[in-house]
Order: C-alpha cells, then structure tokens, then sequence
C-alpha cells in the first residue's frame, strides 16, 4: 500500500493497532503488549503517533458506508431538545427503517439553519 511508504512496520501492521486501538479503547500500553506477544516489538508512542496519523483517514474513507441510508426513502424531523443545560434545535435525517442517516444541532430555529443541514445532508448522499 503507497500510504505506508517508508515506514519501518507493514501497512498491515499499521492498520490493526489502530483499528483495534480506535474500535475497542485499548490503551496504547495494553496494545504494544498485545503486538509483543505476536512477536511485533514496538513502542507505544509509535502507536499513538500512528492513529494520530492514520485514524482521521481510514474514518473519511469508511464514513460512506456509516452514512449510507438503507433505504432510498428518507425524512428529515425537527425536535427540541437539552444538550448539557442549554436547549438546541436537533434536525435529524432518518430513512424509513427510523434508522439516523445524519444530524445537525442548531442554537436557533431558523430556516438557514434547516436549509443548511438539508444541504449537507444531500452533499453526504453523493459522495
């Protein structure tokens, strides 16, 4: 794989302490114990500067598949909620399954912010 260029671990190796890392909060200690006893000797900050590397980007190319709706019919709700003491507008995407596609949190009801998510909302469709 071209994005593990030059690094002294196979991309392999790369990829499972930080998918174990970021699915299961393993700490970086426990991992670089975990790796040890599969004969892989590595340091846990090198973990760490792995998934701070690595991590945004294998979440950007799985986030399609999170996002994708079931179904092709889908509804956006408006509902009134508290969100640690202050009280927000939550405008949600949800397929027919009742399933949340997407959401966005908003301090004002308005219909720029409504506008605003339904666009975003379309945009995640796309890609």
């Amino acid at each position: 794989m071209s994005d593990f260029k030059g690094r002294h671990f196979e991309g392999e190796i790369v990829l499972w302490a930080v998918r174990w890392y970021c699915r299961y909060g393993i700490s970086d200690r426990d991992l670089e114990q975990m790796l040890g006893e599969r004969g892989v000797s590595i340091d846990h900050t090198t973990i760490y500067r792995w998934v701070q590397r690595y991590a945004p980007e294998m979440e950007k190319r799985l986030c399609w598949q999170w996002r994708q709706p079931r179904s092709t019919s889908w509804r956006v709700d408006e509902t009134y909620v508290k969100v640690r003491g202050e009280w927000a507008y939550l405008y949600r995407a949800v397929d027919k399954h009742g399933n949340s596609i997407d959401f966005y949190l908003s301090p004002t009801r308005s219909t720029t912010a409504a506008k605003r998510f339904l666009g975003k909302a379309l945009a995640g469709l796309k890609e």
